[in-house]
């Protein structure tokens, strides 16, 4: 079941990709992995916070 809609989805990809470039490129921080949490709710078109609040952005 999907509970984030494309919009959402879109800029969540992208903020995933920004943030996990941070690991190889700029200042190679470790915190870019927290791109990861973007990038596969946005794939996933899920997310668990979303779930919990039951909140739908699509």
């Amino acid at each position: 079941m999907q509970n984030v809609g494309n919009l959402d989805r879109i800029i969540r990809i992208i903020l995933g990709v920004v943030l996990l470039s941070l690991v190889y490129i700029g200042p190679q921080t470790p915190w870019g992995w927290l791109g990861l949490i973007p990038l596969i709710t946005g794939l996933m078109s899920w997310c668990p916070l979303y779930a919990i609040s039951k909140t739908k952005t699509n």
